[in-house]
C-alpha cells in the first residue's frame, strides 16, 4: 500500500534573540522567575520586515535542499499557522510564490499549537489517496506580533520561527509506515482556554487549565498513538512534543514512558513557537545527529482549541 514518509527537514529563526534579562527590562519579571516556571531562557523575535511567509519560505528552502528536490517537484503545500493576519493570499500561496513553484495545491491549516501534526496527517492522507506525490508541510508562526508585551504571564513564553518537512510517497515497509496513523481530537467546551482574539489580535490563555489538561489527559492519548503505530513507548528513539514549556513537556514525556527516547527541549532556547515548535525541534535533533535515520519518533501537538494530534514517524 502506498504510504508516505518525511524525507527531509528544515528550520529557520530570526536573528534577533530576546533573553530573559531583556524581558526583565520590559516587564516586572526576572530570569529566575521565568526559568523556574517555564524553563525558557531565550527566544527569537522577527522584525516588521520579516513576515510569517518569509520565515516559512526559509525553512522550506532548507528542507528542499536537504531532500535534493526543486520547488517545482512539490505538488502540495500545507502551512500550519495561526498568525496569518491577511485572509488572502494564504500563507501557503505566498510561500509557493516566494519559492517559484509551478501549480501546487495550497492550503493553510489553523489548529494553533497542534497545527503541524494536523498538517502532516493531512499530507499523509492526500498522498495515500493519490491526490499528491510530494508535499511540503510547514509550521510557521510569528507569535511576537500577537503577544501583549506588557503581560508578563504570556510575553515570556513566545518566540518566532518556522519548521518544514518534505513528505513523499513511499510504500509501507516491514518496519511500519513512514508516517503512522494519526490520533487527533479536541475538547470544544474548553476551547477558550487558549485564545487569539480582537483587533489587533492578541494571545491569551488560562495557563493553569491548559497545564492540568496537558499533564493529566494527554499522556494516555500519546500512548494510544504509539499503539496505533505498532510500537511501544520503550521503542521510541525520540519524543517531540509541542514546545509549550518545560513544566508540561517533562511530566508528559515521563508519563508516556518513553524511557529510551531523546526528549526534545528546544523550548529552552526558542520559547513557544506554536505550530513551528515540533518541526523545528525535530529538525534540530536530526541535524545534530541525536536520532538515527529510520528511528521511530513520536510527534504530538496540543494547545489551542484544546486540540491535539499525534503520529509516530520514521526519522529522515
Amino acid at each position: 500500500m502506498t504510504g508516505s514518509r518525511v524525507v527531509a527537514l528544515g528550520h529557520y529563526q530570526p536573528a534577533k534573540v530576546l533573553t530573559n534579562h531583556d524581558l526583565a527590562a520590559m516587564v516586572d519579571t526576572s530570569d529566575e522567575w521565568i526559568t523556574s516556571r517555564v524553563g525558557i531562557r531565550t527566544r527569537h523575535v522577527g522584525g516588521p520586515d520579516e513576515p510569517v511567509d518569509e520565515l516559512a519560505a526559509h525553512a522550506a528552502a532548507k528542507a528542499l535542499a536537504s531532500a535534493g528536490l526543486q520547488a517545482s517537484d512539490i505538488d502540495l503545500v500545507l502551512v500550519a499557522t495561526s498568525t496569518a493576519i491577511d485572509r488572502s493570499p494564504s500563507m501557503s500561496a505566498r510561500v509557493a510564490a516566494r519559492l517559484g513553484m509551478g501549480s501546487p495545491a495550497v492550503m493553510d491549516i489553523n489548529v494553533v499549537c497542534s497545527g503541524f501534526t494536523h498538517a502532516l496527517a493531512t499530507a499523509d492522507h492526500a498522498i495515500r489517496a493519490g491526490a499528491a506525490t510530494r508535499a511540503l508541510v510547514i509550521g510557521a508562526d510569528k507569535m511576537g506580533d500577537i503577544v501583549d508585551w506588557t503581560d508578563r504571564s504570556t510575553c515570556v513564553l513566545m518566540g518566532d520561527a518556522a519548521g518544514a518537512a518534505v513528505v513523499t510517497a513511499e510504500p509501507d515497509g516491514a518496519d511500519g509506515p513512514g508516517i503512522g496513523p494519526v490520533l487527533w481530537g479536541s475538547v470544544p467546551d474548553m476551547g477558550n482556554a487558549v485564545r487569539i482574539e480582537g483587533t489587533p489580535p492578541r494571545f491569551a490563555q488560562e495557563g493553569q487549565a491548559v497545564y492540568r489538561w496537558a499533564t493529566t489527559q494527554l499522556p494516555p492519548i500519546a500512548r494510544k498513538v504509539c499503539e496505533r503505530a505498532g510500537v511501544t513507548p520503550e521503542d521510541l528513539a525520540a519524543v517531540v512534543l509541542h514546545q509549550a514549556n518545560l513544566r508540561i513537556i517533562e511530566p508528559v514525556a515521563r508519563k508516556i514512558g518513553a524511557v529510551n527516547a531523546v526528549i526534545a527541549r528546544d523550548v529552552v532556547d526558542s520559547g513557544n513557537t506554536s505550530a513551528a515548535s515540533i518541526p523545528m525541534a525535530l529538525s534540530k535533533l536530526v541535524e545534530r545527529g541525536e536520532v538515527e535515520s529510520g528511528a521511530p519518533a513520536l510527534l504530538f501537538g496540543f494547545g489551542g482549541n484544546l486540540s491535539y494530534a499525534g503520529q509516530v514517524i520514521r526519522c529522515p
